[in-house]
This record gives structure tokens, sequence and C-alpha cells, in this order.
């Protein structure tokens, strides 16, 4: 599990084509890489990835076709930024929301403006990510835990402070780009209660 709450940004160095999937070795850039370990998961871009390989300077982890598909992973250009989080201990402060680097969609950035010293961030998103999308709720985007703000049909809008924007990839995201979407996990399993219609 993950918090949201960005620890590094890094890089992806490269991707490596194996087998029908890829190997993907990613810089750790500011990530604190202290006593990492072959097996652990760390969040790039709010996807769970698991270590295979570790230097002093970064990690490698295999990608499956699904990341591949399912997630920005798949095209993501090498050298493009990337927001890291390492799992959460039992003794963490959840500072975000539960996350789990299970992205469920992708959406694109619409616009970015200027609100105060902040910027509001607007996202469009498929249908069924945007089921989940409640208004003051909480969304994982690239692995950020953010508050929504808005949302309607298209899509939704959240506020980034001075320090989220200058602490994460979002530095260099830019309308148009693609980001990696996960629902409150909350939504997704009162949603199955309600289909199942068990009681608890």
């Amino acid at each position: 599990m993950f918090t949201g709450i960005i620890e590094g940004v890094g890089r992806l160095a490269r991707r490596e084509a194996r087998g029908g999937d890829a190997r993907l070795r990613i810089e750790a850039g500011t990530l604190p890489f202290d006593n990492v370990r072959l097996g652990e998961s760390i969040a790039v871009n709010g996807t769970c990835l698991t270590v295979v390989a570790f230097d002093a300077d970064g990690f490698e982890a295999d990608a499956s076709t699904e990341t591949l598909a399912l997630t920005t992973l798949g095209a993501l250009p090498a050298g493009a930024a990337v927001n890291l989080e390492r799992a959460m201990r039992p003794d963490d402060r959840l500072g975000g929301h539960l996350v789990s680097g299970h992205v469920d969609g992708m959406g694109t950035v619409e616009s970015v403006t200027d609100d105060a010293r902040a910027q509001r961030w607007r996202f469009t998103a498929p249908a069924g990510v945007l089921r989940y999308v409640a208004r003051k709720g909480s969304i994982c985007v690239d692995g950020v835990s953010l508050t929504v703000n808005a949302v309607d049909a298209d899509g939704f809008e959240v506020a980034l402070v001075p320090h989220t924007v200058a602490h994460t990839a979002f530095a260099t995201t830019r309308p148009g780009d693609p980001v990696n979407l996960e629902v409150d996990l909350v939504a997704r399993y009162v949603e199955r209660l309600l289909a199942t219609g068990e009681q608890p």
C-alpha cells in the first residue's frame, strides 16, 4: 500500500523490450533510496512495480503487458520525470489516502490555470473512472493523492499548491499529457457491496 505522498522525483532512463513485455530502468533522483531491497514495491507515477535489480542510482522493474497497455508507462518517453513513492510501513503516517498502486485508467491534462498562488488543474477521464469520482473525495493522479474540487460528465478538477507542483513531476507536466488515475478504494468496495446485495 501507498499513501499518495510523493517521496521523490526520478526519471525513466530506459524501457527495454523483453519477450513481449518490458524491463524499466528508473533513476531514483530525489527518492530516499537507503536500504532498498529486492522484491520491494515502489510506485512509479502511481503504478506499483517490484524492484528486480538496483544500484546506488536507481532500480529496475518488469512491466507486464497489462501494465504497459493500461498505464502511461507503456508510451512514456525515456528521460521523462516520474513520481516515486516506496511502499508504506505499518508505523508510517497516512498523510494522503490509501492507494493500492493499481491504476484504474488513464486521463489527460485538459488545462492548467493560476488560482492565487495555487494552480487549478482539470483532467478528462473515462466514464468508467468518473463514476467513482466525488466532489471533495480523494483521487490519485500519477501517484499523487489529491482532493477533487469539482467533477462533471467529462472530467474533474483539483487544486495544486506550490509545494506539490515543485516537488512532483507535475512541474514538467503540460496540457495534453496523459496521466494515470486510481480512484478511492472505498468507492470500489462500496460499489461491490451494493452490487452483491450483501449486508455487512
